[in-house]
């Protein structure tokens, strides 16, 4: 187990770094961060005008943030595949790696220069014009992570097409929803792709979305495939579905295809984000504004200079992918890697052997990812040559200190600053993290808003007429935005009032992120999970990721937990825990018996968990969310009500909980 002080010590970045950063300390920090909250106008026009634009804006921004309403680079026409591709190339960047794909296979490997990507998204751009599509129209994608995902998203931006990607690892039916949500009628997926030694066909839940959707009323007219498998036949159906590679080939298709003007507030992409209603949420963002943040927030976080080499491990079907994959690296002309398979295959080094093999500089990824990989033991990542590295990244949820000091210690040599970042699908960029060079991190904080960013840890209000309350220092409050920033989504797709009845009106005049959150001495902000995972036991709130934190110190056992509220008589509420022990380690009742010894011990009795489950794994999304409604469900007895788990990396786990509940 890590000594205490460990994981409230302060770690500041080198001399060195800090004297190659953008921003040195914290004084410069407060001081542009002042200025983006007190004259935006003066402060996101500078960085603004940093990209292209066809005609440059009106005004930087307007808003009626109480209502939802916001406005960025109003009257301002641009094109984000222009800023991502021709543009970088009249910079002289034409002929560096854009996009660096490396397949599950060890020898698949393909490099797209900036000039090479500009040819072939104007290639494919002028096929979906061929094909009718106009600005405007929606395109649903239903790709795994290939060299042809990011063509496709920034042809459909080049051309004003507003893209909704699917994540390839979704059922047919999470697929249908989305295409029918959308209104998408041209449909773009592949044969097949590598998962784990394995061939995945993608092209036959696709053919079943389609036949759902026209069971439904709606017919998807075309549907473009790639041959991601050479040897892997899939029916195609005549009139509708083409090769990908045969489109682009053909005699009438150039790589000459002007950047369609787009005004900043046009939408760029619909990405779907469960809510709490089940329904899928349509999250809406538009050009100017994301474009301008997701360069931004990549620039400063990642602190990103031009001979860095980026690997973030999230999918592009996830907003990570998104912003810090595709919109993020090529707006600032880095090299950015694509990886098609995954962490443990075919050992448990393959991140590693990435970052070896082609030197990355810049590592991006999960706590999920972090704890399976610390399981495995250090052997693994002290097998590689990690001395490339200079910046590590934590996204996707709360990491706790446990997983942040071992991520230090044996992927960072204790020389990396970890830039621990919070955002959401909503936010389009990340919100609160810490600006590398400028101050010092610590396990399990995301540290200080970016800039631009207003935010705050609020007490609850019973009543919307009182005024907003912070909460006391060290004390968990709900984490809200007082302003809006670039990257803010404009909307629901579709469900206007849903937008405003999410994020307005819990805590009005604010953005509530419906996370819950508390800030330290420092003025750092430590994230604590989803407010619906506090679990009030015998009138005590208790934050379940602090439990998890707790359960998950206890590393000579534990690899990773989820701690869920289940229904006590006399407690009102008592935590139930599930706990994935690490490899060789047998589970028992003196076991379980320490465990509630030690969490008695991290944080008192209160947090001691009524009962405790081993399991084999914890039911997640493949973007590694755990599916805490699942676990809730189970906890109290409700296995009659679980719900869809299609959309589950492993969907068998569910069952083996259930065979073990307590």
């Amino acid at each position: 187990m890590a000594d205490a002080t460990e994981e409230t010590r302060l770690y500041p970045p080198s001399k060195e770094f800090v004297d190659q950063a953008y921003v040195k300390s914290r004084d410069e920090y407060e001081k542009m961060w002042k200025q983006s909250i007190q004259d935006p106008e003066t402060f996101w026009g500078g960085i603004a005008k940093e990209l292209h634009w066809f005609k440059p804006w009106l005004k930087v921004n307007r808003e009626e943030f109480a209502k939802g309403e916001v406005e960025w680079f109003i009257g301002g026409k641009t094109n984000i595949s222009y800023n991502c591709l021709d543009y970088q190339v009249e910079k002289g960047k034409g002929d560096k790696v854009a996009i660096l794909f490396q397949g599950e296979p060890e020898d698949d490997v393909v490099k797209l220069t900036y000039k090479e990507m500009l040819s072939m998204v104007s290639k494919f751009a002028n096929v979906l014009k061929k094909k009718g599509v106009r600005k405007g129209d929606r395109i649903a994608i239903y790709l795994p992570m290939i060299w042809q995902l990011p063509v496709v998203m920034l042809a459909c931006a080049r051309i004003g097409a507003v893209h909704t990607i699917v994540f390839g690892g979704f059922s047919a039916e999470a697929l249908r929803d989305r295409i029918l949500d959308a209104g998408a009628k041209l449909l773009i997926t592949t044969n097949g792709y590598w998962r784990s030694g394995k061939n995945v066909s993608s092209k036959a839940n696709a053919d079943i979305a389609c036949d759902l959707c026209a069971a439904q009323g709606h017919t998807v007219d075309k549907v473009v495939v790639v041959k991601r498998l050479e040897k892997f036949e899939v029916p195609m159906k005549a009139g509708r579905d083409t090769w990908f590679e045969d489109e682009v080939a053909a005699a009438d298709i150039t790589d000459n295809c002007p950047a369609e003007m787009m005004d900043a507030e046009d939408p760029l992409f619909i990405l779907y984000t469960s809510g709490s209603t089940g329904k899928p949420k349509g999250v809406l963002h538009t050009v100017g504004g994301y474009m301008v943040f997701a360069y931004s927030t990549f620039k400063y976080i990642f602190d990103y200079k031009d001979k860095d080499v980026f690997f973030c491990t999230a999918d592009i079907g996830w907003v990570t992918g998104h912003t810090y994959i595709v919109y993020g690296p090529m707006c600032n002309g880095a090299t950015s890697i694509v990886f098609e398979s995954v962490p443990t295959f075919p050992n448990p080094d393959r991140f590693w052997q990435i970052v070896e093999k082609f030197k990355v500089s810049t590592f991006y990824t999960a706590p999920t990812a972090i704890r399976a990989l610390m399981k495995e033991g250090e052997k693994w990542p002290q097998g590689r040559n990690l001395s490339s590295l200079r910046l590590l990244g934590s996204v996707g949820e709360p990491i706790n200190p446990e997983a942040w000091l071992w991520y230090h210690k044996y992927i960072g040599s204790e020389k990396c600053p970890i830039a621990d970042t919070w955002w959401q699908t909503e936010t389009g960029g990340i919100l609160i993290t810490s600006l590398p060079g400028a101050w010092p991190g610590k396990p399990g904080y995301a540290t200080l808003p970016f800039f631009g960013v207003d935010a705050r840890a609020l007490q609850s209000r019973a009543d919307a007429k009182q005024p907003a309350v912070d909460a006391p220092v060290n004390e968990q409050g709900e984490l809200c935005i007082g302003r809006s920033w670039p990257g803010m989504m404009r909307g629901v797709f579709g469900e206007p009032e849903r937008f405003f009845n999410t994020y307005f009106v819990q805590q009005p005049g604010f953005y509530f992120s419906g996370d819950g959150a508390l800030k330290d001495e420092n003025g750092y902000f430590r994230l604590m999970g989803r407010i619906d995972d506090v679990v009030n036991v015998s009138g005590h709130r208790m934050g379940t990721a602090e439990v998890e934190a707790a359960l998950n110190s206890f590393n000579t056992a534990v690899a990773e937990s989820a701690v869920v509220g289940f229904p006590h008589e006399v407690k009102g509420e008592d935590l139930y825990a599930y706990v994935i022990l690490k490899t060789g380690v047998e589970g028992s009742d003196a076991l379980k018996k320490e465990l509630v010894a030690h969490v008695r011990k991290e944080i008192g009795p209160i947090a001691s968990p009524g009962k405790i489950q081993f399991v084999p794994g914890l039911p997640k999304t493949r973007s590694g969310k755990i599916m805490r409604r699942i676990l809730r469900k189970v906890a109290s007895g409700e296995i009659d009500q679980l719900g869809d788990t299609t959309t589950l990396a492993d969907p068998s786990v569910v069952d083996e909980i259930v065979k073990g509940r307590q």
